[in-house]
């Protein structure tokens, strides 16, 4: 953890589009504590949230569902893991921020490997491991 951790958070929202890794659980329970609970997307939330509309200017009526979603389930302190769409990611971190959440991304280390066939053809694989969190706005 790269900055001061909130004091004593209840639970963590996931607004990103993967999995919470064992890791990242792990992590989030040493950092804040045991007690701490994961809360995911709705199905309907978590699929707009894979799909922000790359045809719209602006997208603060879009992110209305999700500010409605964080107004009544959270409490003041409580963690929102966001990543995904750079716009949509900033408005949320920004709405987080003005209403007493404190949002937090995953810093991951990034290895790739690459095999070379016969036929020249060339293979990347690429592997993420969870390194530490990160508060926005420090």
């Amino acid at each position: 953890m790269n900055a001061k951790k909130p004091a004593n958070p209840e639970n963590m929202f996931l607004m990103f589009n993967h999995s919470l890794s064992k890791d990242q659980e792990t992590d989030a329970q040493n950092i804040w504590g045991a007690q701490l609970q994961f809360v995911g997307l709705p199905a309907q939330l978590k699929a707009l949230w894979a799909q922000i509309p790359a045809d719209k200017q602006e997208l603060f009526d879009t992110l209305a569902p999700f500010r409605t979603w964080l107004e009544k389930q959270s409490r003041p302190n409580d963690l929102v893991l966001i990543q995904g769409d750079f716009g949509a990611t900033w408005l949320m971190v920004q709405y987080a921020l003005n209403t007493n959440l404190v949002p937090v991304y995953s810093v991951t280390v990034r290895l790739a490997s690459e095999e070379r066939s016969p036929d020249g053809m060339v293979k990347n694989t690429h592997f993420f491991k969870h390194q530490m969190f990160r508060l926005y706005g420090i």
